[in-house]
This record gives C-alpha cells, sequence and structure tokens, in this order.
C-alpha cells in the first residue's frame, strides 16, 4: 500500500510514470493501473489488494479428517522408530499411502487445521522422594 501510495504522491508531483516506477522499484504498468484505480474512486482504499483465488489444491483429499487420522496412529505401530510424528515423517507416511504430498504443504495443512507442534513433555510415572530438591525447593531441613 505505502508503495502504491509513494507512486501516485511521485506521479502527482510532476514525475513521469517511468520515474515513479523506477523510485518504487515496479513496473511501469503497474503505476498506471494504481492511476487509474486511484482516479476511479478518488479513495485511497481503492488500492488495497482483493483477495484472489491463488492455485487451485492439489491434493483435495488431505483434508482435516484425513490428518487427524493419520496423527492418532502410533508411528511405532506403523513401523517407525519414534514415538512421536514429525511433519517429514508422517509425508513418508502418507507418501507410502498413495497420498505423495511435500512437508511444506504439510506444514500449512497441519497449521490451517489448527494442530501446533510442541515438544514432548516427559511425566514421572511416580512421585519421586527427591522431586522438591529437583524442582529447586530446601531439603526440609
Amino acid at each position: 500500500m505505502y508503495r502504491r501510495l509513494e507512486a501516485l504522491l511521485l506521479v502527482a508531483e510532476g514525475h513521469s510514470m517511468a520515474e515513479a516506477a523506477r523510485r518504487c522499484r515496479v513496473d511501469r504498468s503497474s503505476v498506471h493501473r494504481w492511476l487509474v484505480q486511484y482516479r476511479a474512486e478518488h479513495q485511497t482504499t481503492a488500492l488495497i489488494d482483493r483477495p484472489r483465488s491463488g492455485r487451485p489444491r492439489l491434493h483435495h483429499t488431505l483434508t482435516p479428517r484425513r490428518l487427524a487420522a493419520a496423527l492418532a496412529r502410533d508411528p511405532r505401530r506403523c513401523g517407525y522408530q519414534a514415538t512421536t510424528w514429525t511433519v517429514p515423517l508422517l509425508a513418508h507416511d502418507l507418501a507410502a499411502k498413495g497420498l505423495a504430498v511435500s512437508p511444506r504443504t504439510l506444514r500449512r495443512r497441519l497449521h490451517e487445521a489448527g494442530y501446533r507442534w510442541k515438544r514432548p513433555r516427559y511425566v514421572y510415572v511416580e512421585r519421586a522422594d527427591h522431586l522438591p530438591q529437583k524442582k529447586g525447593a530446601s531439603s526440609g531441613v
């Protein structure tokens, strides 16, 4: 938005479109398009990016439900020597099941589904007698 306003300001100050484009490091046709958009409404909001459809997804079968099912399985039962799923390991497992997906796409889909990665937290099975000492408490004397 700043670059667009700066380009229009340079044109309004009398600079050519080519000079404004060079200073703002954009193509001359972009400056021309922004000027047309601004003149149509005389509002700076006319320069805001509109939502675009973007490139269509290639993996329509990689749904949040399928991700949840994959993450619910224990990696050890799937033949891996890991106690938790990592993105590369899950991508490898999905590829073995016929759904080849890159780790980058898998990370994006996990994020969209609301998953966050946290380090595993180890919990004591029984409360150790020396736990307060481990936590920094006094020895109790």
